[in-house]
């Protein structure tokens, strides 16, 4: 039986690799984003479904949502949507913050509470939460950033006892950095002049060069893929070789002397 899949922020990145990769696979893919109709990939795919959906309005992810599941039964979300907002909190308006909060937090949980009767009634489902390595580690210039990642880790793992009863199953992939355009259409940034030698210190991590050395998206979606198949009660995936590293050493050397080791590098 085809199995479907719910992805937001399928337009670019990490959500279209998915999407596409489960296609691929046999499956259905309803794939949400803000602007359908600047899609010209994923709506010539056969078993494809593309829904407009911004997962900072409530009430438009409730109402797209019930339609969905008049019409599907959905076996996994992958609660893809969000972006980057880099800078020094200075620089930043409280119009900025709520948006960040609002589309990688709160999107988050609002969708997963719009699913959680579809899947306890079905005594089955899967949950994928996409975080990032500052979901784990935190860094300068992303305090609002990691404020939401962190939240969504906690929350994920918060939400997965509650819902272990019903066979529902929570997981949480963390990437590092990947070859996407996250640093174009999915970042957002702000600056100030008293933070400027960190600033340039941090972008560095954003060079081409760098850059070259990430993640491929394609190789996440995999991850991704593997985690809504393989059957177990693992909670966090960590992806890419710089996420791993990282989050090796914090459980190795303890988040307290990672925190010194870090702040040292920035410490002018």
């Amino acid at each position: 039986m085809q199995k479907t899949i719910f992805i937001t922020g399928a337009s670019s990145g990490l959500g279209k690799a998915a999407a596409k990769l489960f296609v691929a696979k046999g499956w259905h893919v309803i794939a949400t984003m803000r602007n359908p109709h600047n899609e010209t990939e994923l709506t010539k795919m056969k078993n494809v479904t593309v829904v407009s959906m911004d997962v900072t309005l409530t009430d438009q992810i409730e109402s797209v949502i019930s339609d969905v599941l008049e019409n599907y039964n959905v076996d996994v979300v992958l609660n893809n949507a969000g972006y980057g907002l880099i800078g020094p909190l200075e620089s930043f308006s409280a119009e900025q913050i709520q948006k960040q909060i609002a589309t990688n937090l709160s999107g988050v949980i609002n969708v997963t509470k719009s699913f959680l009767s579809h899947f306890r009634n079905r005594q089955a489902g899967t949950f994928i939460n996409i975080t990032s390595t500052f979901g784990l580690v935190g860094y300068p210039t992303c305090s609002i950033y990691n404020a939401t990642k962190f939240a969504v880790d906690g929350f994920s793992e918060g939400i997965a006892y509650e819902l272990a009863q019903f066979d529902i199953k929570v997981k949480i992939v963390a990437p590092g950095g990947m070859q996407t355009d996250f640093t174009g259409r999915s970042m957002a940034s702000g600056t100030h002049n008293a933070y400027r030698r960190l600033i340039d210190k941090v972008s560095e991590g954003y060079s081409e060069e760098q850059i070259a050395n990430y993640t491929k998206a394609e190789d996440v979606a995999q991850i991704i893929y593997n985690a809504a198949t393989d059957g177990t009660n693992q909670l966090r995936y960590i992806a890419g070789h710089d996420a791993i590293a990282l989050y090796k050493d914090r459980i190795e050397s303890t988040p307290e002397v990672q925190f010194q080791k870090i702040r040292y590098q920035f410490v002018f």
